[in-house]
């Protein structure tokens, strides 16, 4: 049998081994799992991240990449509170959400082309599957529901949202076969997403998205929803991440001089810290 296949939030690939890149990453910073931060202080010399146990982590910069129905539930508090432009523009974006229920079936049934669409009478019912099997060789096929249609279906167990997806299915390839493995997102409920993407809301301004990115002092943000040319994207996302990354190194420069931010000079008079990403995963 293949390996448990892992969803990513806004990829349309599975990965084997999920813990490559983080692997990767971790070669050059410090990674910590399964802390939600509550609160970020900016000082005009550094930031204090609380995270849900009390412990804090002092830097001398942040990059924020939660996604944007985290900004806007205020489960995080900043201190000093962001400036006007800065929550009118997190208040004033969109969220929408469109979840992956992940069909997993012991052979290909279906044509080989990249959709297989649903359609029905209302637009609540209207949906579609991406066939996987196209783009990575697994017999995979992945319903997208958005809209109230994936708030309902959020209500669901595992079970009978995979049973809701293979039915839709069914409607389309009446013959098709029982999946081996399933696998469900609940990006509107799930606390670390709240919401799939950003999306601009009728009567707003574009340039929401960029206001969202510009940095307040020491604070950087960077996601999806801060992409003006490329929202909603992984691409956006990615892009907005270098953005911030430089953005945030030219500032610790400015600070300290020419040095490598991942061999910090130590010493009793020289510690320097490395700049905190706080991302939802």
């Amino acid at each position: 049998m293949d390996k448990p296949l892992t969803c990513m939030y806004g990829v349309h690939v599975f990965i084997n081994d999920g813990t490559y890149m983080l692997g990767f990453l971790a070669n050059f910073m410090p990674i910590f799992f399964v802390f939600r931060v509550t609160k970020i202080v900016r000082h005009y010399n550094g930031v204090k991240v609380t995270v849900e146990n009390g412990e804090t982590f002092m830097a001398d910069a942040a990059i924020i990449t939660v996604p944007l129905g985290v900004l806007k539930s205020e489960t995080i508090t900043f201190e000093p509170k962001l400036p006007a432009w800065k929550e009118d523009a997190i208040n004033d974006l969109g969220v929408g959400i469109e979840n992956k229920i992940v069909l997993h079936f012991d052979k290909v049934f279906w044509p080989n082309v990249e959709f297989l669409g649903v359609v029905a009478e209302t637009s609540y019912s209207c949906s579609y599957f991406l066939n996987l099997h196209k783009a990575t060789g697994h017999s995979v096929l992945v319903y997208m529901p958005s809209g109230q249609l994936a708030r309902d279906i959020e209500k669901m167990s595992d079970e009978a949202a995979a049973n809701f997806a293979f039915m839709q299915l069914k409607k389309i390839l009446p013959n098709a076969s029982t999946p081996i493995q399933h696998l469900v997102s609940r990006w509107g409920s799930d606390v670390n997403t709240l919401g799939s993407y950003s999306y601009d809301a009728v009567g707003k301004p574009h340039d929401l998205y960029e206001r969202l990115r510009i940095p307040v002092d020491n604070l950087f943000f960077a996601g999806e929803a801060t992409s003006m040319s490329y929202p909603g994207s992984v691409h956006g996302a990615f892009s907005t991440g270098l953005m911030a990354a430089e953005d945030c190194r030219m500032r610790v420069l400015e600070r300290y001089g020419e040095l490598d931010l991942f061999q910090p000079v130590m010493g009793e008079e020289a510690s320097v810290s490395v700049p905190l990403l706080i991302s939802r995963m």
